[in-house]
Protein backbone atom coordinates (compact mmCIF):
# COMPACT_ATOMS: atom_id res chain seq x y z
CA UNK A 1 0.00 0.00 0.00
CA UNK A 2 1.39 3.40 -1.03
CA UNK A 3 1.97 6.15 1.51
CA UNK A 4 1.90 9.88 0.79
CA UNK A 5 5.34 10.23 2.40
CA UNK A 6 8.02 9.68 -0.28
CA UNK A 7 10.70 8.78 2.29
CA UNK A 8 8.49 6.06 3.81
CA UNK A 9 7.76 4.72 0.32
CA UNK A 10 11.49 4.66 -0.46
CA UNK A 11 12.38 2.75 2.75
CA UNK A 12 9.42 0.43 2.18
CA UNK A 13 10.69 -0.38 -1.33
CA UNK A 14 14.17 -1.18 0.07
CA UNK A 15 13.38 -3.44 3.04
CA UNK A 16 9.68 -4.30 3.11
CA UNK A 17 7.90 -4.77 -0.22
CA UNK A 18 11.05 -5.49 -2.24
CA UNK A 19 10.43 -8.53 -4.52
CA UNK A 20 13.04 -11.16 -3.53
CA UNK A 21 13.76 -14.65 -4.79
CA UNK A 22 12.48 -17.57 -2.71
CA UNK A 23 15.84 -19.36 -3.12
CA UNK A 24 18.16 -16.98 -1.24
CA UNK A 25 20.37 -18.84 1.24
CA UNK A 26 22.38 -17.58 4.22
CA UNK A 27 25.19 -16.54 1.83
CA UNK A 28 22.92 -13.63 0.84
CA UNK A 29 23.32 -12.37 4.41
CA UNK A 30 26.83 -11.16 3.61
CA UNK A 31 25.50 -7.93 2.08
CA UNK A 32 23.26 -7.06 5.05
CA UNK A 33 26.12 -7.91 7.41
CA UNK A 34 28.40 -5.49 5.55
CA UNK A 35 25.83 -2.73 5.99
CA UNK A 36 25.67 -3.43 9.74
CA UNK A 37 29.48 -3.43 10.02
CA UNK A 38 29.73 -0.09 8.18
CA UNK A 39 27.32 1.53 10.66
CA UNK A 40 29.18 -0.13 13.56
CA UNK A 41 32.54 1.19 12.30
CA UNK A 42 31.19 4.71 11.85
CA UNK A 43 29.77 4.76 15.40
CA UNK A 44 32.90 3.37 17.09
CA UNK A 45 35.18 5.50 14.89
CA UNK A 46 33.27 8.70 15.72
CA UNK A 47 33.68 7.98 19.43
CA UNK A 48 37.44 7.44 18.98
CA UNK A 49 37.74 10.66 16.93
CA UNK A 50 36.54 12.65 19.98
CA UNK A 51 39.77 11.79 21.81
CA UNK A 52 42.27 11.31 18.99
CA UNK A 53 44.89 13.97 18.15
CA UNK A 54 46.24 13.97 14.59
CA UNK A 55 49.74 15.10 15.50
CA UNK A 56 52.92 13.08 14.94
CA UNK A 57 54.21 13.90 18.44
CA UNK A 58 50.97 12.93 20.19
CA UNK A 59 49.13 10.40 17.99
CA UNK A 60 50.68 7.25 19.48
CA UNK A 61 50.29 8.60 23.04
CA UNK A 62 46.69 9.56 22.27
CA UNK A 63 45.90 5.95 21.32
CA UNK A 64 47.38 4.80 24.63
CA UNK A 65 45.37 7.48 26.42
CA UNK A 66 42.18 6.16 24.79
CA UNK A 67 43.10 2.62 25.86
CA UNK A 68 43.99 3.44 29.48
CA UNK A 69 42.26 6.66 30.53
CA UNK A 70 39.06 7.22 28.53
CA UNK A 71 36.03 5.46 30.03
CA UNK A 72 35.37 2.38 27.88
CA UNK A 73 37.86 3.75 25.33
CA UNK A 74 39.65 0.38 25.23
CA UNK A 75 36.53 -1.50 24.20
CA UNK A 76 35.68 1.01 21.45
CA UNK A 77 39.21 0.78 20.03
CA UNK A 78 39.32 -3.03 20.21
CA UNK A 79 35.95 -3.28 18.49
CA UNK A 80 36.95 -0.71 15.86
CA UNK A 81 40.20 -2.27 14.70
CA UNK A 82 38.85 -5.83 14.90
CA UNK A 83 35.76 -4.52 13.10
CA UNK A 84 38.00 -3.68 10.14
CA UNK A 85 39.00 -7.36 9.90
CA UNK A 86 35.34 -8.41 10.22
CA UNK A 87 34.53 -5.96 7.41
CA UNK A 88 37.03 -7.58 5.06
CA UNK A 89 36.02 -11.14 6.01
CA UNK A 90 32.47 -10.44 4.84
CA UNK A 91 33.63 -8.26 1.95
CA UNK A 92 35.64 -11.16 0.51
CA UNK A 93 32.81 -13.62 1.20
CA UNK A 94 30.43 -11.23 -0.59
CA UNK A 95 32.74 -10.92 -3.62
CA UNK A 96 33.32 -14.69 -3.81
CA UNK A 97 29.57 -15.29 -3.58
CA UNK A 98 29.17 -12.83 -6.46
CA UNK A 99 31.71 -14.80 -8.51
CA UNK A 100 29.94 -18.10 -7.75
CA UNK A 101 26.55 -16.64 -8.72
CA UNK A 102 27.96 -14.71 -11.72
CA UNK A 103 26.60 -11.49 -10.26
CA UNK A 104 28.70 -9.47 -12.71
CA UNK A 105 25.79 -9.88 -15.14
CA UNK A 106 24.21 -7.06 -13.10
CA UNK A 107 26.63 -4.49 -14.48
CA UNK A 108 25.84 -1.40 -12.40
CA UNK A 109 25.62 -3.43 -9.18
CA UNK A 110 28.94 -5.16 -9.87
CA UNK A 111 30.84 -1.98 -10.79
CA UNK A 112 29.48 0.05 -7.86
CA UNK A 113 30.41 -2.86 -5.56
CA UNK A 114 33.98 -2.97 -6.86
CA UNK A 115 34.27 0.80 -6.42
CA UNK A 116 33.10 0.37 -2.83
CA UNK A 117 35.78 -2.31 -2.36
CA UNK A 118 38.56 0.01 -3.59
CA UNK A 119 37.35 2.87 -1.35
CA UNK A 120 37.14 0.55 1.68
CA UNK A 121 40.71 -0.62 1.04
CA UNK A 122 41.85 3.01 0.95
CA UNK A 123 39.84 3.78 4.09
CA UNK A 124 41.32 0.81 5.98
CA UNK A 125 44.87 1.76 4.97
CA UNK A 126 44.46 5.33 6.26
CA UNK A 127 42.94 4.10 9.52
CA UNK A 128 45.94 1.77 9.95
CA UNK A 129 48.33 4.73 9.60
CA UNK A 130 46.54 6.75 12.31
CA UNK A 131 47.97 4.56 15.10
CA UNK A 132 51.38 6.04 14.14
CA UNK A 133 53.24 2.89 15.17
CA UNK A 134 56.32 1.45 13.48
CA UNK A 135 54.52 -0.87 11.07
CA UNK A 136 51.78 1.59 10.13
CA UNK A 137 54.24 4.47 9.60
CA UNK A 138 56.48 2.46 7.29
CA UNK A 139 53.47 0.99 5.50
CA UNK A 140 52.44 4.60 4.78
CA UNK A 141 55.92 5.37 3.41
CA UNK A 142 55.91 2.30 1.13
CA UNK A 143 52.33 2.61 -0.17
CA UNK A 144 52.32 6.37 -0.78
CA UNK A 145 55.68 6.09 -2.58
CA UNK A 146 54.04 3.77 -5.13
CA UNK A 147 52.12 6.75 -6.53
CA UNK A 148 55.41 8.15 -7.85
CA UNK A 149 55.12 5.73 -10.82
CA UNK A 150 52.28 7.84 -12.26
CA UNK A 151 53.73 9.48 -15.40
CA UNK A 152 54.66 13.20 -15.14
CA UNK A 153 52.49 14.00 -12.09
CA UNK A 154 53.54 11.10 -9.84
CA UNK A 155 56.25 12.80 -7.72
CA UNK A 156 54.06 15.93 -7.37
CA UNK A 157 51.10 13.86 -6.12
CA UNK A 158 53.32 12.08 -3.57
CA UNK A 159 54.71 15.40 -2.31
CA UNK A 160 51.17 16.78 -2.06
CA UNK A 161 49.93 13.79 -0.03
CA UNK A 162 53.01 13.91 2.20
CA UNK A 163 52.62 17.70 2.53
CA UNK A 164 56.40 17.88 2.29
CA UNK A 165 59.30 15.58 1.48
CA UNK A 166 58.45 12.72 3.80
CA UNK A 167 55.63 11.18 5.86
CA UNK A 168 55.16 13.69 8.68
CA UNK A 169 52.52 15.04 11.06
CA UNK A 170 50.93 16.94 8.15
CA UNK A 171 50.49 13.62 6.31
CA UNK A 172 48.88 12.15 9.41
CA UNK A 173 46.37 15.00 9.58
CA UNK A 174 45.61 14.57 5.86
CA UNK A 175 44.87 10.87 6.41
CA UNK A 176 42.79 11.54 9.53
CA UNK A 177 40.47 13.98 7.77
CA UNK A 178 39.99 11.62 4.81
CA UNK A 179 39.51 8.63 7.13
CA UNK A 180 36.72 10.51 8.91
CA UNK A 181 35.00 11.81 5.74
CA UNK A 182 35.14 8.81 3.38
CA UNK A 183 32.69 6.59 5.38
CA UNK A 184 29.91 9.15 4.82
CA UNK A 185 30.58 8.93 1.10
CA UNK A 186 30.55 5.14 1.43
CA UNK A 187 27.06 5.34 2.93
CA UNK A 188 25.83 7.23 -0.14
CA UNK A 189 27.55 4.79 -2.50
CA UNK A 190 26.07 1.82 -0.60
CA UNK A 191 22.62 3.37 -1.12
CA UNK A 192 23.36 3.72 -4.85
CA UNK A 193 24.56 0.07 -4.86
CA UNK A 194 21.25 -1.00 -3.28
CA UNK A 195 19.16 1.08 -5.70
CA UNK A 196 20.95 -0.56 -8.65
CA UNK A 197 20.42 -3.98 -7.06
CA UNK A 198 16.73 -3.42 -6.46
CA UNK A 199 16.14 -2.00 -9.93
CA UNK A 200 17.43 -5.19 -11.58
CA UNK A 201 16.80 -7.76 -8.86
CA UNK A 202 19.59 -9.91 -7.43
CA UNK A 203 20.80 -13.28 -8.66
CA UNK A 204 19.63 -16.40 -6.81
CA UNK A 205 20.39 -20.11 -6.49
CA UNK A 206 18.53 -20.44 -9.80
CA UNK A 207 21.24 -18.24 -11.40
CA UNK A 208 18.60 -15.79 -12.55
CA UNK A 209 16.99 -12.51 -11.58
CA UNK A 210 13.57 -12.95 -13.15
CA UNK A 211 10.17 -12.23 -11.60
CA UNK A 212 8.81 -15.78 -11.55
CA UNK A 213 9.91 -16.87 -8.04
CA UNK A 214 9.59 -13.65 -6.04
CA UNK A 215 8.19 -13.03 -2.56
CA UNK A 216 8.10 -9.89 -0.44
CA UNK A 217 11.35 -9.11 1.45
CA UNK A 218 9.50 -8.75 4.77
CA UNK A 219 8.95 -10.64 7.00
CA UNK A 220 10.74 -13.76 5.67
CA UNK A 221 14.11 -12.16 4.97
CA UNK A 222 14.04 -10.06 8.11
CA UNK A 223 14.14 -13.37 9.96
CA UNK A 224 16.97 -14.65 7.78
CA UNK A 225 19.04 -11.49 8.31
CA UNK A 226 18.45 -11.81 12.07
CA UNK A 227 20.94 -14.72 12.00
CA UNK A 228 23.64 -12.03 11.75
CA UNK A 229 23.24 -11.66 15.53
CA UNK A 230 25.09 -14.97 15.93
CA UNK A 231 28.08 -13.57 13.99
CA UNK A 232 28.06 -10.42 16.13
CA UNK A 233 28.12 -12.50 19.33
CA UNK A 234 31.08 -14.51 18.03
CA UNK A 235 32.83 -11.28 17.00
CA UNK A 236 32.39 -9.72 20.46
CA UNK A 237 33.70 -12.87 22.17
CA UNK A 238 36.72 -13.06 19.84
CA UNK A 239 37.50 -9.33 20.25
CA UNK A 240 37.41 -9.56 24.04
CA UNK A 241 39.31 -12.87 24.37
CA UNK A 242 41.87 -12.37 21.56
CA UNK A 243 41.91 -8.57 21.06
CA UNK A 244 45.34 -8.25 19.40
CA UNK A 245 45.74 -11.59 17.62
CA UNK A 246 45.06 -10.07 14.19
CA UNK A 247 47.57 -7.25 14.69
CA UNK A 248 51.36 -7.04 14.50
CA UNK A 249 53.77 -6.73 17.44
CA UNK A 250 55.37 -3.68 15.75
CA UNK A 251 52.05 -1.83 16.28
CA UNK A 252 52.98 -1.50 19.97
CA UNK A 253 56.13 0.50 19.13
CA UNK A 254 55.92 4.23 18.38
CA UNK A 255 56.89 5.29 14.85
CA UNK A 256 60.58 5.97 14.34
CA UNK A 257 61.40 7.63 10.98
CA UNK A 258 65.08 6.76 11.45
CA UNK A 259 64.66 2.98 11.75
CA UNK A 260 62.39 0.75 9.66
CA UNK A 261 61.14 -2.69 10.78
CA UNK A 262 63.16 -5.70 9.61
CA UNK A 263 60.16 -7.11 7.73
CA UNK A 264 57.32 -4.78 6.65
CA UNK A 265 54.00 -6.65 6.52
CA UNK A 266 50.56 -5.06 5.93
CA UNK A 267 47.34 -6.21 7.58
CA UNK A 268 46.12 -9.69 6.56
CA UNK A 269 43.45 -8.36 4.20
CA UNK A 270 46.07 -6.66 1.98
CA UNK A 271 48.54 -9.56 1.90
CA UNK A 272 47.45 -11.05 -1.45
CA UNK A 273 47.95 -7.68 -3.19
CA UNK A 274 51.26 -7.13 -1.37
CA UNK A 275 52.51 -10.53 -2.56
CA UNK A 276 51.64 -9.59 -6.17
CA UNK A 277 53.48 -6.25 -5.74
CA UNK A 278 56.61 -7.95 -4.38
CA UNK A 279 56.52 -10.68 -7.01
CA UNK A 280 57.56 -8.24 -9.76
CA UNK A 281 61.03 -6.64 -9.40
CA UNK A 282 60.15 -3.69 -11.64
CA UNK A 283 58.40 -0.98 -9.59
CA UNK A 284 56.12 0.30 -12.39
CA UNK A 285 55.01 -3.19 -13.47
CA UNK A 286 54.54 -4.18 -9.82
CA UNK A 287 52.20 -1.23 -9.15
CA UNK A 288 50.25 -1.95 -12.37
CA UNK A 289 49.86 -5.61 -11.32
CA UNK A 290 48.78 -4.49 -7.82
CA UNK A 291 46.09 -2.24 -9.31
CA UNK A 292 45.02 -4.83 -11.88
CA UNK A 293 44.47 -7.43 -9.14
CA UNK A 294 41.22 -5.54 -8.45
CA UNK A 295 40.57 -3.65 -11.71
CA UNK A 296 40.58 -6.89 -13.76
CA UNK A 297 37.12 -7.67 -12.35
CA UNK A 298 35.67 -4.49 -13.89
CA UNK A 299 36.13 -6.14 -17.32
CA UNK A 300 33.51 -8.76 -16.44
CA UNK A 301 30.86 -6.06 -16.75
CA UNK A 302 31.78 -5.49 -20.42
CA UNK A 303 30.30 -8.85 -21.48
CA UNK A 304 26.57 -9.00 -22.23
CA UNK A 305 25.67 -12.55 -21.22
CA UNK A 306 22.22 -13.24 -19.78
CA UNK A 307 21.88 -16.77 -21.17
CA UNK A 308 22.65 -20.10 -19.47
CA UNK A 309 26.05 -20.28 -17.80
CA UNK A 310 28.57 -23.09 -17.35
CA UNK A 311 27.80 -23.31 -13.65
CA UNK A 312 29.87 -26.32 -12.56
CA UNK A 313 32.96 -25.20 -14.47
CA UNK A 314 32.54 -21.71 -13.02
CA UNK A 315 32.32 -23.14 -9.47
CA UNK A 316 35.50 -25.17 -9.97
CA UNK A 317 37.38 -22.12 -11.28
CA UNK A 318 36.15 -19.85 -8.46
CA UNK A 319 37.17 -22.44 -5.83
CA UNK A 320 40.62 -22.63 -7.43
CA UNK A 321 40.81 -18.83 -7.52
CA UNK A 322 39.98 -18.65 -3.79
CA UNK A 323 42.72 -21.19 -2.98
CA UNK A 324 45.27 -19.23 -5.03
CA UNK A 325 44.25 -15.98 -3.25
CA UNK A 326 44.71 -17.64 0.17
CA UNK A 327 48.16 -18.97 -0.82
CA UNK A 328 49.12 -15.48 -2.10
CA UNK A 329 48.03 -14.02 1.25
CA UNK A 330 50.29 -16.50 3.01
CA UNK A 331 53.19 -15.62 0.68
CA UNK A 332 52.61 -11.91 1.37
CA UNK A 333 53.79 -12.29 4.97
CA UNK A 334 56.76 -14.56 4.16
CA UNK A 335 60.35 -13.33 4.07
CA UNK A 336 61.87 -12.32 0.72
CA UNK A 337 63.88 -15.50 0.22
CA UNK A 338 63.67 -18.85 -1.56
CA UNK A 339 61.33 -20.62 -2.15
CA UNK A 340 58.93 -17.70 -1.58
CA UNK A 341 60.54 -15.50 -4.26
CA UNK A 342 59.72 -18.26 -6.76
CA UNK A 343 56.23 -19.07 -5.44
CA UNK A 344 54.99 -15.45 -5.36
CA UNK A 345 55.38 -14.84 -9.15
CA UNK A 346 54.00 -18.34 -9.84
CA UNK A 347 50.80 -17.80 -7.86
CA UNK A 348 50.49 -14.23 -9.16
CA UNK A 349 50.38 -15.70 -12.69
CA UNK A 350 47.83 -18.30 -11.51
CA UNK A 351 45.72 -15.52 -9.91
CA UNK A 352 45.53 -13.45 -13.10
CA UNK A 353 45.26 -16.54 -15.29
CA UNK A 354 42.21 -17.80 -13.39
CA UNK A 355 40.58 -14.34 -13.52
CA UNK A 356 41.06 -14.24 -17.31
CA UNK A 357 39.81 -17.84 -17.72
CA UNK A 358 36.69 -16.96 -15.70
CA UNK A 359 36.11 -14.02 -18.04
CA UNK A 360 36.66 -16.15 -21.15
CA UNK A 361 34.30 -18.87 -19.89
CA UNK A 362 31.68 -16.18 -19.27
CA UNK A 363 32.10 -14.95 -22.87
CA UNK A 364 32.24 -18.47 -24.29
CA UNK A 365 29.01 -19.61 -22.61
CA UNK A 366 27.18 -16.78 -24.38
CA UNK A 367 28.37 -18.09 -27.76
CA UNK A 368 27.64 -21.69 -26.75
CA UNK A 369 24.02 -21.06 -25.77
CA UNK A 370 23.02 -18.64 -28.54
Amino acid sequence: MKNNNNLINFVNSLVVSLPSSKTLTLSWNFGSMLGMILIFQILTGTFLAFYYTADSLMAFSTVQYIMYEVNFGWIFRIFHFNGASLFFVFLYLHIFKGLFMMSYRLKKVWMSGLTLYLLIMMEAFMGYVLVWAQMSFWAAVVITSLLSVIPIWGPTIVTWIWSGFGVTGATLKFFFVLHFLIPWGLLVLVLVHLIFLHSTGGTSMLYCHGDYDKISFAPEYWGKDAYNVVVWLLFFVFSLVYPFNLGDAEMFIEADPMMSPVHIVPEWYFLFAYAILRAIPNKILGVIALLMSIVVFYFFALVNNYTSCLVKLNKYLVFTFIISSVILSWLGQCMVEEPFTFLSPLFSIIYFGLALILLMIFMFSKLLFK
